[in-house]
C-alpha cells in the first residue's frame, strides 16, 4: 500500500476521495436527453457523466458526435487510434476548444503496443507545435485486443504494460507530460485477460469469462499493474523535479 502512496498520514483521504464518472458519448439521443443548461451560468452540460469522450470510430470533424460535444462545457476526451489523420485531429481540437483552455480536451491514445512507438511521437510533435493545450492519456486496452485461438476476445497483460511503458518513454523523449491512464478492470477473479502472476493462458479463458463487452483485468492483474505504474509515476515525478531545478 505504501508503494501506492497510501500510509497512516493520508489514509483518511482515501475514505473521502472525490469520485468522477466518464463514458463514451456514443448514443446521441441518450446523451441529448440528459443535457441541461446551468441556470447559474447559462452553459450546457451533459449530466450523464462528468467527462464525455468521442470514440476512435466516431471522431469525424463534420460528424454528429463532434458537433454535439463542442456545445458542451464538460471536459471532453478524444480517442486517438493508429488510423488518426493528424490534420483532422487538429481541426477537431480547435472546434471543441477554440479558446485553448487547459483541461478542456484530453487525447486518449490507443495505438497498440506494436504501433505506439511509430505513431504517438508524430501526434505529440504536431499537437505541441500548434500549441494545443491537451491532457495526454494512455489507453493500453483497446489497441491490444485480440481474438484467442479458442474464439474468446482477450488482451495480454504484458502488451498492456508494454504500451504504458512506451507511452511514458515517448513523452519523456518529447518533453511532454503523461497525464493519465485509461484501464478496464474488475475486483472479481475473472479470466478475461491473459498473463500476470496467475499465468492465465488462452485455455483458461473459458473458466471465468464473465464480461458482457470487453475483457477486463482481474484483481491480481490490476494490482500487479498498479505497482508497476507507481514506479513509472515515481520516475516521472523525479524527472519533473529535476527539470524544474535546471
Amino acid at each position: 500500500m505504501e508503494a501506492c502512496g497510501i500510509n497512516d498520514q493520508n489514509v483518511r483521504q482515501m475514505n473521502e476521495t472525490d469520485f468522477f464518472t466518464s463514458h463514451e458519448a456514443l448514443l446521441l439521443p441518450y446523451e441529448e436527453a440528459l443535457t441541461r443548461m446551468d441556470s447559474t451560468n447559462g452553459k450546457w452540460y451533459d449530466v450523464s457523466a462528468h467527462m464525455l469522450w468521442i470514440g476512435d470510430r466516431t471522431r469525424q470533424f463534420e460528424g454528429a458526435h463532434v458537433e454535439f460535444v463542442r456545445g458542451l462545457d464538460n471536459p471532453i476526451g478524444i480517442k486517438v487510434g493508429p488510423s488518426v489523420d493528424i490534420d483532422e485531429l487538429l481541426k477537431i481540437i480547435e472546434v471543441i476548444n477554440p479558446n485553448n483552455t487547459p483541461g478542456r480536451v484530453s487525447l486518449i491514445c490507443r495505438m497498440g503496443t506494436d504501433k505506439v512507438a511509430e505513431i504517438l511521437s508524430k501526434v505529440i510533435s504536431r499537437v505541441e507545435k500548434e500549441n494545443k493545450k491537451v491532457v495526454w492519456v494512455c489507453d493500453p486496452m483497446h489497441g491490444n485486443t485480440v481474438k484467442a485461438s479458442n474464439g474468446f476476445k482477450t488482451r495480454s497483460l504484458s502488451k498492456i504494460i508494454s504500451e504504458i511503458e512506451q507511452f511514458f518513454q515517448i513523452h519523456r523523449a518529447e518533453g511532454t507530460y503523461p497525464g493519465g491512464v485509461h484501464l478496464e478492470m474488475t475486483g472479481q477473479d475473472v479470466t478475461e485477460c491473459i498473463g500476470g502472476i496467475q499465468e492465465i493462458k488462452e485455455s483458461d479463458l473459458k473458466s471465468r469469462y464473465h464480461t458482457y463487452c470487453d475483457p477486463r483485468l482481474n484483481a491480481s492483474q490490476s494490482l500487479e499493474l498498479a505497482f508497476l505504474l507507481s514506479e513509472f509515476l515515481k520516475d516521472e515525478r523525479i524527472r519533473t523535479q529535476q527539470s524544474s531545478k535546471i
